[in-house]
Formats: C-alpha cells, structure tokens, sequence
C-alpha cells in the first residue's frame, strides 16, 4: 500500500478555494515537448526567470515523464497561482511507496528503473508532496514567485 508524505507544508488547505487553472490538460507520450512549451509560456508569465521557468519546466517534466513511465502512459496536469505557482501531476499507475524518495539523500545512481526524476523535481521546487496508492499517485510542487516589493511607509 503507498504512504502520504509531506515535506514542507502541504497546499491542500489551499486548494479549498476555487482558483482558475493557468494550465490544464492530459498528457501522454509524445505530447510533452508541446506541454513544455506552455508551461514556459505559464512560467514567464507568472514572473519566473528565463533560468527559474527553465528549472519549473524540467521539474514538472521529469513528474510527467514519471506518469508516462510509471503511471500507465498517460496523466493529468493542473498548474495554478495562488500566490505562488503551483502543479499538480496525476497519474492511475499502481502507486508506490514515497517516502524514500522524498526523505534527505545524496543523488541517487541512475538505474534502468529510473530514481532520478523526484530527486530533481524536489531540488528545483520549493516544496513537493506526493499522495500514491493503488489507484494512482498525485504529485504537487509549490514554487515562490516574486513577490512586489513593499512600498516605503
């Protein structure tokens, strides 16, 4: 049976509010360097970098290239602003056990199974949570934006 793990804090308490989707739409093999074009398009505008953006888009890539690979070939993509952006990535694989790949480690060693995909995403985001199980695994990242600088009193 997968496990919830949690690091940092969890933004489901902010997905209560109805908050308009910048980006939403399935993915699957094939699709993904189109996807990647949107999502930078999405990154820029929400005020990332052109190296930040760079980073977000390789992190939710590697999660969709997760769900492709592990998940059944295909998933779900959400991104949002609610003060910062946010992604969800959701798949129907069979889950897995999270936990190890979220606890602190050094870079794992590429194996034919893959290992590396979480470890980037959660070293270019500023937070990820994954919920697994057996009827899927949903992924969320939560990146700072700039924030507008407080006018002098």
């Amino acid at each position: 049976m997968g496990e919830v793990v949690v690091v940092g804090r969890h933004p489901e308490d902010r997905l209560a509010r109805a908050v308009e989707p910048l980006l939403e739409t399935s993915f699957a093999e094939g699709e993904l360097p189109a996807v990647r074009q949107r999502l930078d398009t999405v990154a820029r505008a929400c005020g990332l970098t052109v190296d930040e953006a760079y980073d977000w888009v390789i992190a939710v890539n590697e999660l969709m290239a997760n769900a492709i690979r592990h998940g059944g070939g295909a998933g779900l993509l959400r991104v949002w602003r609610d003060g910062d952006l946010f992604c969800e990535v959701r798949d129907r694989g069979a889950g897995f056990t999270a936990g190890p790949y979220l606890a602190p480690r050094a870079r794992p060693v590429p194996s034919a199974d893959g290992g590396m995909g979480l470890w980037i995403t959660q070293r270019m985001t500023g937070e990820m949570t994954i919920e697994s199980g057996p009827s899927g695994t949903v992924v969320r990242i939560r990146t700072p934006l700039p924030r507008p600088e407080e006018p002098f009193a």
